[in-house]
């Protein structure tokens, strides 16, 4: 029964991923009002498809620019983000590109993308994300630069925060975390090591009573800041909404 259930969440999840593509095919006749209701959908959608449900809490996302950082656990991150805020375009690495049907539509929503094996394609990907942020756009990252367990975050790395304290953008924490049924912290969303893509959506899609839960906090400024004590500040606004028991109210960072 629970591999019947998987294969038909899997088939869904397959059709709702095609069907993304056709109508991505008409975003170029759709304002973007249009576009942004029609990813939030279509988030929101995949989650539905691949058997999670969605709850989203805290503060409204910022509209304009802002800079989105959030911890990274899964690839389920960017449709849950797009389901909350679905404005956001994404710094993503390279390597997505080569995901069958998905690396398509990620790379047609406005993604930037980033080769990390090459340290100085930072660089250009921080130029990148400041033009677009100066022309009005959400830009979302992942600053641990890979996937973690989801329990608390790994070491975030500053060097993309530039482009929002060299334009003096705010930016809006985004803490995501995936529970299931019998863990606060699912194992099932792992994609963590040798683990391959198509190994994980599997364990998604075999899991039961999984949740995506995404807190959007309130926007901290980033004029004038250090991006390292920037980082570890807003790494830390994440690791205490992660902590068991209530969630803390978050601090604004110190001027």
């Amino acid at each position: 029964m629970q591999q019947l259930r998987a294969a038909w969440r899997l088939c869904r999840a397959v059709l709702h991923v095609l069907h993304g593509m056709v109508v991505m095919t008409r975003f170029p006749a759709l304002d973007a009002a249009a576009r942004h209701e029609r990813i939030r959908w279509w988030s929101a959608g995949l989650l539905r498809a691949a058997g999670l449900t969605l709850q989203v809490s805290g503060v409204q996302p910022r509209p304009g620019a802002t800079l989105i950082v959030a911890n990274h656990i899964s690839w389920l991150d960017i449709a849950a983000i797009h389901a909350a805020a679905p404005h956001a375009r994404f710094v993503s690495k390279a390597d997505v590109l080569q995901w069958p049907l998905l690396g398509w539509l990620i790379r047609n929503a406005g993604t930037l993308f980033i080769e990390r094996e090459r340290k100085r394609d930072a660089v250009r990907v921080v130029h990148a994300m400041a033009s677009a942020l100066q022309a009005g756009d959400t830009v979302a990252v992942f600053p641990e630069g890979t996937t973690g367990p989801g329990d608390a975050p790994l070491p975030f790395h500053a060097n993309l925060l530039q482009a929002a304290v060299a334009t003096g953008t705010p930016v809006q924490v985004v803490v995501l975390r995936f529970a299931d049924a019998g863990s606060a912290f699912s194992p099932a969303v792992h994609f963590l090591g040798e683990t391959t893509l198509l190994q994980s959506i599997w364990r998604v899609v075999s899991a039961r009573g999984l949740c995506a839960h995404v807190q959007l906090l309130p926007p901290v400024g980033s004029a004038h800041a250090d991006r390292r004590a920037l980082a570890e500040h807003l790494r830390e606004l994440i690791a205490q909404q992660l902590q068991p028991g209530e969630p803390i109210a978050p601090q604004r960072m110190p001027a």
